[in-house]
């Protein structure tokens, strides 16, 4: 039974859509559970000084699994596995055991390196911190650095599963993680608090890595320690990879400037910033992440043989249908911003002030959601073609950007009262303090706006009339939006009048009932605009999805 249940999830899946459909409702259940943490989180602790300080500790972790952990990437490493496995399963298995030898001496000495370096540099990182809590970050973040090693190795064989176009185990990876915090937060917080939560982040990350060791045996090229390292291979990879871990230093350092400021606002401030940005993530992650990991393998496939017209018409049919599901998407997060928030974070501690102020940094970050998601598809597509260098400029401009912004518009929001009534009074949160964190997500948009259409220019620059096709998309999507969020907001208003918005249940369904409409009326106008994506994704929901097949090892087709 149980050989059945992991030969069931190393089947390959064919196709674009059926692979990014698969990710998709990963994603989704993923999210259902990170919403579900983020709910248990806000009730316990609400937007408070302890959450902060659990918020602020992952950073160093994570900078180091988005810079030392860049090398085994699957951005990075699965075009060189689709490549080499043109050359037989030995030289595939010596790749493999050659990166994970060296990243596992890496990846042990960065992260002994930062232990000690740590009590340094966090009370600079965040000034706001009093000398205990900075004292407790100190400690959290030492044990968090365990984190990256094991996503790390999680991210190795990902990219071996994923190249093998086996979706269904990396896919579930997420959601394992998410149980592991969820865990923590309901056996473990009681007895020991945010320490027994980080615990369940470091058994989440352990699960991530350890569902995928049972496919990847069964290929067998799980890795194994090697002194006959590929000096070559990993030069390149280390050479491919600098702009990449470049690209997202800088993107995580944003994050750090934003926390610094979050730090020396009212304390809550950085779960406010981070409780709204993992909820705009949720169709970030359903949407941009699904499609750019659904076309990644295909991509890096095509554009080794120099099939480049078909390289370019996948990388279109994402970008299209990335529009087409996040600009609908986002204009719903924006007109029932605070029904999402309310459902989803409202209880315990995490009270209505929390919740309004939540709202509204939501609607600033979901601003640039449609951004994001192409920025993932155009950074995966220059990956594919083994270009990491246009991603790196694209990030470093959007990143001086964001900091310029960040300091600018806190500066601005601070000294000037008639700016400051305009932003409060737009979004509805004139008589809450803290106010001026709303800042840091709108910073944070414009620089992932302009991040996405510098990188969007380049990608066009480079292949020549691809941006032409996007437009009709863009406006369909966004015509039958902007018609679907009126009536939303027409919706809520009506159903608010009759329906009790002081209970969950009032508020639920006042989101509902509204998301409902809006979405009714969006469907029937893109049926009277003849919209082609709405064609094909009727086209495939109609259709017999076809029963993925088993596939050998030593195949090499990957469609």
């Amino acid at each position: 039974m149980v050989k059945k249940f992991f030969s069931f999830l190393g089947q390959e899946m064919e196709g674009l859509h059926q692979a990014a459909y698969l990710i998709a409702s990963f994603a989704f259940l993923s999210q259902l559970l990170a919403l579900i943490r983020d709910r248990l989180l806000a009730h316990t602790f609400g937007a408070g000084k302890a959450l902060d300080i659990y918020y602020a500790a992952f950073r160093i972790p994570d900078l180091i699994f988005v810079t030392a952990a860049s090398i085994v990437s699957l951005s990075i490493l699965i075009p060189f596995i689709v490549e080499v496995r043109e050359r037989g399963k030995e030289e595939t298995k010596r790749l493999i055991n050659s990166i994970f030898s060296f990243f596992f001496l890496f990846i042990g000495t960065v992260s002994l390196i930062a232990f000690f370096l740590i009590p340094f540099l966090l009370p600079k990182l965040f000034p706001g911190f009093s000398p205990a809590d900075i004292s407790y970050l100190i400690f959290l973040s030492r044990l968090l650095l365990l984190s990256p090693i094991f996503l790390g190795f999680s991210n190795l064989l990902g990219s071996i599963t994923q190249a093998h176009r086996q979706f269904f185990i990396y896919a579930l990876s997420p959601l394992l993680y998410n149980l592991g915090i969820i865990g923590g937060i309901i056996f473990l917080a009681p007895l020991w608090g945010i320490t027994g939560i980080v615990i369940g982040v470091l058994l989440g990350a352990l699960f991530h890595f350890l569902i995928q060791v049972p496919s990847v045996f069964s290929l067998g090229l799980f890795p194994h320690p090697t002194f006959s390292l590929d000096f070559s291979s990993i030069r390149k990879i280390i050479f491919i990879s600098l702009p990449r871990t470049f690209t997202l230093s800088v993107s995580n350092i944003e994050i750090f400037v934003l926390l610094g400021f979050a730090s020396l606002y009212t304390a809550g401030s950085i779960s406010v910033f981070n409780l709204s940005y993992n909820l705009q993530s949720i169709s970030l992650s359903i949407i941009g992440v699904s499609y750019s990991l659904a076309a990644f393998p295909t991509l890096a496939r095509l554009f080794s043989k120099g099939e480049k017209k078909e390289f370019l018409e996948h990388i279109l049919v994402s970008a299209r249908h990335i529009i087409f599901w996040s600009v609908p998407l986002a204009v719903l997060f924006i007109v029932l911003r605070a029904q999402i928030v309310r459902v989803v974070l409202g209880s315990g501690l995490f009270d209505w002030g929390d919740t309004r102020l939540t709202a509204a940094a939501l609607a600033l970050f979901t601003i640039s959601v449609v951004f994001q998601s192409l920025e993932l598809l155009f950074t995966r597509g220059y990956y594919s073609a083994g270009k990491t260098f246009a991603p790196f400029i694209a990030s470093l401009t959007s990143g001086v950007i964001t900091i310029s912004f960040a300091f600018y518009l806190n500066f601005v929001f601070q000294t000037s009262s008639s700016f400051r009534f305009f932003v409060e009074s737009l979004l509805r949160v004139e008589d809450l303090p803290g106010t001026v964190i709303l800042m840091l997500p709108l910073a944070y948009s414009i620089g992932a706006c302009f991040n996405s259409l510098l990188l969007g220019i380049l990608f066009h620059i480079d292949f020549r009339g691809f941006s032409f096709p996007l437009i009709k998309t863009f406006f369909h999507s966004f015509a039958a939006s902007v018609i679907m969020g009126f009536y939303a907001y027409l919706s809520l208003n009506f159903l608010g009048s009759f329906l009790d918005l002081d209970t969950f249940s009032g508020i639920f369904l006042q989101g509902l009932g509204a998301g409902i409409v809006g979405v009714s009326i969006g469907i029937l106008v893109l049926q009277l605009l003849d919209n082609e994506e709405f064609k094909e994704v009727s086209d495939a929901l109609h259709r017999k999805v076809p029963t993925p097949r088993l596939v050998s090892p030593e195949t090499t087709d990957l469609l």
